[in-house]
């Protein structure tokens, strides 16, 4: 019982918790990253050849990848002096670099000499991050509720139709869509909120991990009782994407130690001018990740110190992901919105986490039980994360309340900028380049827009005013938790 009384709460983020809990706390945070985590290695290796030319070196580099996102995790939650924000994030591959490296993989016509190339950008990329982190303190007039606000909603508005992609069975399954994958994807996001609640203690804060355990069960039941395979256009047989692959499990090592430097970085103009540039974006998109995530999941701003060091964190996790064979580490959103759903920030119970992704990256044997998981089991869990990030922007955006200059700034970022970056082919006319940058997900064109609307449209005595009623606001908020704090001790 006195020991009892030393432990504090999940939702506190230096707060010392019981192992008992961090351990589902932890893992329910890897198993939401781990396929994204995965997935543009995937992609890349399979457009420089590497999948079919060299199937050893593709297993090192899935296993290196998540070795790296543990480190890296560690680092940012942690910090090495300025690198790292001590902030709930953990970290992983970027999704977002694929258009870029995927057009540098080509150009270069492939192989193990272009993903060298890829690598050695992604080095130089990373350094280019690393500094502009220690300009973010200067920067940060940049970045007011109102613009960050509006990346991290572009960011969650960006997520939705990965979190449904995943829920309908994954992008590219030939049974897409099947009844089965709705099912199963309903049933785990039902047994989520029921969860969360409908139940206290670690049942309700780890609710996405119990989700996610019932999926595999019911994975596992309907494939005795169901058919594992179906018949496509072509008439060819496939296996469907719910069922369990006991077979990798049953494959995989049981230890496997990492291997330094398995492909040579070279460093070459044409891979690091379009790499570097994308390298500027994904900082903008860590600063509204950190922003999201400390506003969702501690319900205040972040600060300079922790925008900069998350900032390097990605930098310099990214230049140190290259030497393992890896593809650039970022904090990965999927994670933001788990935080600003559960609320749970505890430093100790993410650290966990990110000692199981290292302990998968030495035993590739772990590693196969999560990566077998179904996309209809992860995208039951997703689309509501990914919906929280979204809520997040919303709270950040609403910080000072809604004001007609806010609602001009928004309006215009969100219906021009992610409309048209996240509508396939709309800026098609304006060059490959531009396409690489804005093109895609929208994120980019809507915090650029934000960011230049916010410096042009002057504030109104209405806008001064609800900040400076909401700086009051905050100021006693921040009184009472002191006295609650002092009356506690």
């Amino acid at each position: 019982m006195k020991k009892e009384a030393k432990y504090s709460s999940p939702y506190e983020f230096r707060g010392r918790i019981p192992l008992k809990h961090a351990i589902p706390l932890g893992i329910q945070h890897v198993l939401a990253m781990f396929v994204g985590n995965l997935t543009p290695l995937i992609i890349i290796c399979g457009a420089c050849g590497i999948t079919a030319s060299d199937p050893a070196l593709y297993v090192t580099l899935l296993q290196n990848a998540m070795l790296v996102a543990g480190l890296v995790t560690l680092v940012q939650l942690f910090s090495i002096g300025p690198i790292g924000g001590q902030v709930p994030i953990i970290m992983g591959t970027s999704s977002g670099f694929l258009g870029v490296m995927r057009s540098v993989a080509a150009s270069m016509g492939g192989g193990v000499i272009a993903y060298g190339a890829i690598l050695g950008a992604s080095i130089v990329g990373g350094l280019f991050e690393t500094v502009l982190g220690f300009f973010i303190k200067p920067l940060r007039k940049l970045f007011p509720p109102v613009v960050t606000g509006t990346v991290v909603l572009a960011i969650g508005l960006s997520l939705i139709s990965v979190g449904v992609n995943s829920f309908a069975g994954g992008s590219g399954a030939k049974d897409f869509g099947s009844l089965e994958n709705l099912l199963i994807g309903a049933a785990v996001l039902a047994v989520i909120v029921l969860l969360k609640h409908f139940t206290k203690g670690i049942t309700s804060t780890s609710a996405i991990l119990f989700g996610i355990i019932f999926g595999y069960i019911l994975c596992a039941v309907l494939g005795m009782v169901l058919p594992t395979t179906g018949v496509d256009a072509d008439g060819a047989e496939f296996t469907k994407a719910w069922v369990l692959k006991w077979a990798q499990i049953r494959d995989a090592a049981w230890v496997s130690i990492p291997r330094l430097l398995p492909v040579k970085p070279t460093f070459q103009m044409e891979a690091i001018v379009p790499i570097a540039i994308m390298f500027i974006v994904t900082a903008v998109e860590t600063v509204g990740d950190t922003a999201g995530c400390i506003e969702g999941g501690m319900g205040r701003e972040a600060t300079d110190k922790e925008l900069s060091g998350a900032v390097t964190c990605d930098g310099l996790g990214s230049s140190f992901a290259a030497l393992f064979g890896v593809l650039p580490n970022t904090s990965f959103s999927q994670n933001v919105g788990l935080v600003a759903m559960t609320k749970v920030v505890n430093r100790f119970a993410l650290a966990v986490g990110a000692v199981f992704l290292v302990l998968c990256g030495l035993s590739p044997k772990l590693a196969a039980v999560v990566s077998i998981m179904p996309q209809s089991v992860l995208g039951g869990a997703a689309v509501m994360m990914f919906a929280s990030i979204a809520i997040s922007g919303i709270q950040l955006i609403t910080k000072y309340g809604i004001t007609n200059r806010i609602i001009t700034i928004v309006s215009v970022a969100l219906g021009v900028g992610y409309g048209l970056g996240a509508t396939a082919g709309a800026i098609a006319g304006l060059g490959t380049n531009i396409n690489l940058v804005f093109g895609g997900s929208g994120i980019v064109p809507a915090a650029l827009l934000a960011i230049v609307l916010n410096l042009l449209i002057p504030k109104t005595a209405e806008d001064r005013a609800a900040e400076e009623a909401a700086a009051h606001l905050a100021e006693l908020k921040a009184q009472k938790l002191a006295r609650q704090e002092k009356e506690d001790q």
